[in-house]
């Protein structure tokens, strides 16, 4: 099944960047519900969305190790 691995690859980075954005939004109406100024609430929304990027490709990259 090598021909299916580019797919699953594109795949799972779309379910990744998407689950991202969700942990953004979710971190920026938080941050927003606190009483904290919009740039405020951006940039917690950007700091949570590289965070969990970064935890999700990182976790892919070792499922790929083994």
């Amino acid at each position: 099944m090598k021909h299916t691995f580019p797919a699953f690859l594109l795949l799972a980075l779309a379910v990744a960047v998407l689950f991202s954005v969700v942990v953004g939004a979710i971190a920026s109406a938080l941050a927003r519900w606190e009483g904290a100024a919009v740039p405020t609430a951006l940039s917690r929304c950007g700091i949570a969305f590289a965070a969990s990027l970064s935890l999700c490709l990182a976790t892919f990259a070792a499922l790929d190790q083994t």
